[in-house]
């Protein structure tokens, strides 16, 4: 008898791994590309005593340390092990996410994961995988992109170290992406990944110019810059966000009937408009943001990345103004509180 449920048993487990192989596949390569990134970071103390590391890089290293313990202590966020190491990119990229969204339509392809449940996005440790992803995807006539993330949390299950090109950031910058992934370590909602990330984008700013406030003073430079570059990123967003609601009504004006080559031509006209129109905005920094895109239109994925971003950000400022009386450690204990981790 248990020769035999011994028996059934394997052929399940048999039939599980061939139907979820590809998952499967998946997941054994992003544990291999995580686990080598966390076996092979150094402890901080490390470079932080070699006389050959750049002392500009130690003092990004120490204001690493100074937003961990603020977001820790003040903020009440999860006090981790991460950030307590250093992974050495040598300059180059580590991770490639590629997004994915419908060609007509503002909506965006999901993918669905064990525990994490659905999300906009596919990440890898592996750039030509990443291609292989996107080709097969624009073969399935979606709009797709590939970028290479600044961090990345774990959500728990490894200990995330310091990645060295984090260290090309500003002061403000910098701590608002510790902050940010932070949060995703001490709250993160399954199924949610609008939610998640406009969380974590709302506190991790928002608490880096506490953050600077409190170590560097109100009138430092670094807290001008930051201010005075969260400024032009949020009227870039808003810009954005008014767009993509343009172009989806454009989109449904598109008929059956319509050729795929009038719709790619009135599709292209639409964004060239929106690109152009960033010129228009009224920013600290004088450069043309319309450059940016001068090879390249962007896609529909570009678009969804501000709604997944950032779509809920003057909503949650609200809240934090008139419910929380801009005390974010409140906030932030009133969702802990309201929304289980995973």
């Amino acid at each position: 008898m248990l020769r035999k449920i011994l028996g059934v048993l394997l052929v399940v487990v048999v039939v599980l791994i061939f139907i979820y192989r590809d998952l499967l596949m998946y997941a054994i390569g992003q544990g291999y590309g995580q686990l080598k990134i966390v076996y092979e970071a150094r402890p901080v103390e490390t470079y932080m005593n070699d006389p050959a590391f750049p002392d500009s890089l130690k003092a990004k290293l120490r204001l690493i340390e100074e937003a961990r313990r603020f977001a820790i202590d003040s903020l009440g966020l999860h006090d981790t092990d991460n950030y307590k190491t250093l992974y050495d990119q040598q300059g180059q990229e580590l991770m490639w996410v590629v997004t994915a969204c419908e060609p007509f339509r503002l909506k965006e392809k999901v993918w669905e994961f064990p525990v994490v449940g659905a999300v906009p996005y596919k990440g890898f440790f592996n750039r030509e995988k990443a291609v292989k992803e996107k080709e097969a995807l624009e073969k399935d006539n979606y709009d797709v992109s590939i970028r290479n993330p600044g961090g990345w949390s774990t959500l728990g299950w490894f200990t995330d170290p310091i990645l060295s090109n984090m260290l090309r950031r500003g002061d403000g910058d910098l701590a608002s992406l510790i902050i940010h992934e932070m949060v995703h370590a001490t709250l993160y909602v399954k199924d949610s990944a609008e939610f998640n990330e406009n969380l974590a984008s709302f506190i991790g700013d928002r608490g880096a110019e506490l953050f600077l406030i409190r170590t560097r003073g109100d009138t430092s430079q670094a807290l001008r810059e930051f201010r005075g570059d969260d400024s032009d990123y949020r009227k870039v967003t808003q810009h954005m966000l008014r767009a993509a609601r343009k172009l989806d009504s454009l989109y449904q004006t598109f008929a059956d009937s319509d050729s795929l080559s009038v719709k790619k031509q009135r599709k292209q006209a639409f964004i060239q408009r929106i690109v152009d129109n960033l010129d228009t905005l009224s920013l600290s920094d004088p450069r043309p943001r319309s450059k940016r895109f001068a090879k390249r239109l962007p896609n529909n994925t570009y678009f969804m990345g501000f709604k997944t971003y950032e779509s809920k950000h003057d909503r949650m400022k609200e809240e934090w103004s008139t419910i929380y009386h801009h005390d974010l450690r409140l906030l932030i204990r009133s969702y802990k509180d309201r929304y289980p981790y995973l």
